[in-house]
């Protein structure tokens, strides 16, 4: 006996519902989470304590003087920038020498170029960030990261200050500007996850154009025009339709 328009239709909604159904609950869970949660606390801002602004009596030194003592002759320049290390004056100054993008830091009194941001240094800028008690767990010196890492697309090297709060947050320095690059919280974790799971991007998080994420697209309009069609010839007037069909061939 032939099967009926209906059973390869059932079978066809069935099966990618299956296929779907779970990607389908993740999407609607990483939906939810992401209307009902604050994305301030997701980013850690109430963690993050501004440091003291820098006072109006320095006497610093032009950044023209700093550029003339670059160790690698500035092609261009990208940006010089004034920023507060412990309460003291720094230049941050990007410039490019060939092709390459190079960072330095200076003394903004003196002029003179330091060296990287180190161990005790960062430590002490990541507690005059933290907007809790500093108790510190532990402290790394990273210099390369993984796609799934929490500190993917931050400059590099930096010290990663883990504290000992409930939130299980870890603070990123970076060791060559000596600013705080960004705050990690178990929240902010939870967020990395479900928002994987909503992009399907395994890899880097952020590349809504993956393959993965097409194909699942498409299987999901199949799944409703499937869903469309399953009603329509599932319908009585679909019925009435066939059996004045089957009546008038009979005749």
């Amino acid at each position: 006996m032939a099967k009926s328009k209906h059973f390869y239709i059932r079978r066809t909604h069935r099966y990618l519902g299956l296929i779907l159904g779970v990607q389908f609950l993740l999407w609607t869970v990483s939906g939810l989470y992401f209307s009902w949660t604050n994305i301030d606390e997701i980013h850690g801002d109430f963690e993050h304590r501004q440091p003291a602004q820098l006072g109006a009596s320095f006497n610093l030194i032009s950044p023209s003087a700093v550029i003339n003592q670059l160790p690698q002759k500035a092609d261009s320049i990208n940006q010089v920038q004034l920023i507060s290390i412990l309460q003291k004056p720094f230049y941050t100054i990007r410039y490019y020498a060939g092709n390459t993008l190079q960072t330095i830091l200076a003394d903004a009194q003196t002029g003179i170029i330091r060296q990287p941001v180190n161990k005790d240094e960062a430590l002490k800028i990541a507690a005059e960030s933290f907007a809790g008690i500093p108790a510190v767990q532990s402290i790394k010196y990273i210099t390369s990261v993984s796609k799934n890492d929490e500190y993917r697309e931050k400059p590099l090297p930096a010290w990663k200050i883990s504290f000992q709060n409930r939130a299980n947050t870890h603070v990123y320095v970076s060791s060559v500007t000596g600013k705080v690059e960004t705050l990690r919280n178990n929240k902010w974790r939870t967020f990395d996850l479900l928002w994987m799971f909503h992009t399907m991007d395994y890899n880097g998080r952020d590349n809504i154009n993956n393959w993965v994420l097409r194909a699942f697209s498409i299987f999901g309009i199949l799944t409703v025009l499937s869903g469309f069609a399953l009603f329509w010839v599932s319908s009585k007037w679909a019925r009435k339709q066939k059996l004045y069909a089957l009546t008038k061939a009979g005749k």
